[in-house]
């Protein structure tokens, strides 16, 4: 079986290499015959308004929709994060997303692009060793479902939008007006994060991603 990337725009390449260093059959996703036989899909960071116009040109939106209701895994890096999510904040009203993740999500909410920052964080189910995460103009969540499992969280301010990230000198420990700020989640065969761990060498989500795949399959 073979793991899909879309490959309309974004870290498309390194989605790629990430899984391929695992040993999986890699397609790039561009038109809708592209998801035949796939046991997964990834959908990069870029820039998520830009994705949902060419999800829409490409005639990909509608079928990987379908796809993903009946049940296929998919992982949403930062923009992919926002195409995945229910609800979208500070997006254009028209852009469209697949919902199929109960989250509420607000766009650029860490700040823009010199907001970017890197740091560590503790990843469930990743073993004991924190995970280098970078974040490039992230979404932030701010709320999820009652069926959303959090994997990672950072410490961020309570209205978090907009302001930067204030927990990027100590990661693993908020300030008594902090409070946690969901990075990694997962709902079923659905795992998102707001950060790109396509940009590092560590492969560890990926990983969970492909042995999610083969759950899904049981």
């Amino acid at each position: 079986m073979t793991m899909g990337v879309l490959a309309l725009q974004g870290d498309v390449r390194e989605h790629a290499a990430a899984l391929a260093d695992l040993g999986e059959t890699v397609r790039p996703v561009l038109r809708p015959d592209d998801l035949a036989g796939l046991r997964g899909l990834v959908l990069p960071g870029g820039e998520s308004t830009t994705l949902s116009l060419l999800l829409a040109s490409s005639g990909l939106f509608d079928p990987i929709g379908e796809a993903l209701r009946n049940g296929l895994p998919v992982f949403g890096t930062c923009a992919g994060m926002i195409l995945l999510a229910d609800r979208v904040l500070d997006g254009r009203a028209d852009q469209r997303r697949f919902g199929v993740i109960d989250l509420t999500i607000r766009r650029n909410g860490y700040g823009r692009q010199v907001a970017s920052f890197e740091c560590d964080v503790e990843v469930a189910g990743l073993g004991a060793d924190p995970l280098h995460a970078v974040f490039i103009r992230a979404p932030v969540v701010e709320e999820s479902g009652p069926g959303v499992e959090v994997l990672a969280t950072l410490p961020g301010q309570p209205d978090g939008a907009g302001r930067g990230h204030e927990g990027r000198k100590a990661a693993g420990s908020a300030g008594p007006t902090d409070h946690r700020r969901p990075v990694v989640c997962r709902q079923g065969p659905v795992l998102v994060t707001a950060f790109h761990p396509e940009l590092t060498g560590d492969r560890r989500l990926h990983q969970f991603f492909v042995e999610m795949t083969k759950e899904e399959r049981r």
